[in-house]
């Protein structure tokens, strides 16, 4: 079967074991873009399974996984994935409002799950804050473009990086500078505090259980990285469907986070100021395929962003 939010290229089947339902599903290097893109040869979500980092969220967060096994080495190699079925508890695809309730609880939830793992440095090599700036980058995603079988969303990439330089010539030179150069604002990121991050909170992966708890699915850009750069996937990704704006949800996460015990004097403004500026060079084309208010968001976000590491890096 075909989850209506798929973008990867992996398979997917459900099965029954002793009348239980599961959830299945495979995925490779050959013939996963994502991987490809991400630079994901290791099979990151197979190494934090492994090392225990999913089974170490916080009781709020469950992520399904039974079991990995991977077979095979090299690109051929097929990761599976067993999963609790948990498809009649997801957010149902489409454009509906989220609840203002759900919504605050993913973002309560996403907060203690940075909490649990405040701190955290990678020792095992998943993705990095370059890789992550670097996503839709046109030079990486050019040999994708270049295939018969390219994802319909890295056309879309292409055509949004095209658009913005021509709706906002100085905002396309300014993220064309992130993603030739990435090195200096990941510099600037790493003057703030770190966590583990899942990297994909858009709502194909979120549901919420009758007892309150996230379903978190699809972790496939694990890493060591800035708490506001999940927020800033929420904002982005998320984006049509928020109950609220996307200042009321940057203040909701980051009450969240003193809740969880995080103290934010110091740091939030500038690590959230520059995870906009980064996560505008990552899914800026997007903004550029959209209306006039949400791409003028964005660009002004940007340029925040590129004061705060101008700040830092002086000339980068």
């Amino acid at each position: 079967m075909t989850p209506e939010d798929a973008r990867s290229g992996s398979t997917f089947e459900r099965v029954r074991i002793a009348d239980q339902p599961y959830f299945l599903k495979c995925v490779s290097y050959a013939g996963d873009w994502i991987m490809r893109v991400t630079g994901d040869t290791v099979y990151r979500t197979y190494l934090i399974w492994q090392a225990g980092i999913m089974d170490g969220a916080p009781s709020c967060i469950d992520h399904t996984v039974v079991g990995m096994a991977l077979e095979g080495s090299g690109p051929d190699a097929v990761l599976g994935m067993l999963m609790h079925d948990v498809g009649d508890w997801l957010v149902p695809p489409g454009d509906a409002v989220l609840e203002m309730d759900q919504h605050l609880g993913f973002l309560d939830h996403l907060a203690a799950l940075c909490a649990t793992f405040w701190g955290w440095q990678d020792p095992i090599g998943l993705t990095t804050m370059a890789e992550r700036l670097r996503f839709f980058a046109p030079d990486n995603i050019a040999p994708e473009l270049s295939r018969p079988d390219t994802d319909e969303v890295l056309t879309y990439a292409s055509l949004g990086w095209e658009r913005l330089a021509e709706r906002d010539p100085a905002t396309h030179t300014l993220l064309t500078a992130v993603h030739k150069r990435p090195e200096a604002l990941c510099r600037a990121l790493a003057t703030t505090p770190v966590t583990f991050l899942q990297g994909d909170w858009k709502l194909g992966n979120l549901g919420s259980h009758v007892d309150g708890r996230t379903i978190l699915l699809d972790w496939a850009y694990p890493g060591s990285g800035p708490a506001c750069w999940d927020l800033a996937w929420i904002l982005s990704l998320n984006r049509a469907r928020l109950p609220a704006s996307k200042e009321d949800t940057i203040t909701a996460f980051e009450a969240a986070l003193h809740r969880h015990g995080i103290d934010t004097d110091g740091w939030f403004d500038r690590q959230l100021r520059l995870c906009l500026f980064g996560m505008t060079a990552t899914m800026g084309w997007e903004k550029a395929l959209g209306d006039d208010d949400e791409l003028g968001w964005w660009v002004e976000q940007a340029e925040r962003g590129a004061g705060v590491l101008h700040e830092l890096e002086g000339s980068w």
